[in-house]
C-alpha cells in the first residue's frame, strides 16, 4: 500500500493520522532503525552499515519520516568534514521499546511459527 504525505491511501481513502505513524513505526525499514538507534546514537552510514541490506534513498526517507513524527532526533554539527547524528527523542524511544519487545518475541517463537506453516502446508497439499 503507497501512503502519501497527506495521509491517503493510493486508492484516495484517508487513514487516521495514529494509523499513518503506525505505517511509519512498523515499516520495512522503521523497525529496524528504531531497534538500532535504541542501542545508541549513529551517524548516517555507521546505521546503514548496523542495519544491513538498506539503500541510502530508503534510509533517508525513513530516518526523515521518523524525524518528522518526532521520534528520531538529527544532529548536524557545522565541522569539516560534516557530522551527522540521529539518536532517538523520548517518543522514540518509547516506540522502539515496544517494537524491540515485538522483535524479540518473534526471534522466541519462531520455531512454533515454523511448525505451524509447516503444518498449514501441509494440510494444503493433501
Amino acid at each position: 500500500m503507497v501512503v502519501s504525505e497527506r495521509g491517503r491511501r493510493n486508492d484516495g481513502e484517508a487513514l487516521c493520522p495514529h494509523r499513518l505513524v503506525l505505517e511509519h513505526v512498523t515499516s520495512r525499514w522503521g523497525v529496524l532503525v528504531l531497534i538500532r538507534l535504541l542501542e545508541r546514537p549513529y551517524r548516517f552510514s555507521a546505521l546503514r552499515r548496523a542495519i544491513g541490506g538498506v539503500s541510502e534513498k530508503m534510509l533517508t526517507q525513513t530516518l526523515q519520516t521518523l524525524e518528522r513524527d518526532g521520534l528520531v532526533h538529527r544532529d548536524a554539527r557545522p565541522v569539516i568534514p560534516p557530522r551527522v547524528d540521529y539518536s532517538l527523542t523520548g517518543l522514540g524511544r518509547e516506540a522502539a521499546e515496544q517494537v524491540h519487545a515485538l522483535a524479540l518475541w518473534t526471534e522466541r517463537r519462531m520455531d512454533d511459527v515454523t511448525a505451524a506453516r509447516q503444518a498449514y502446508d501441509e494440510a494444503r497439499a493433501r
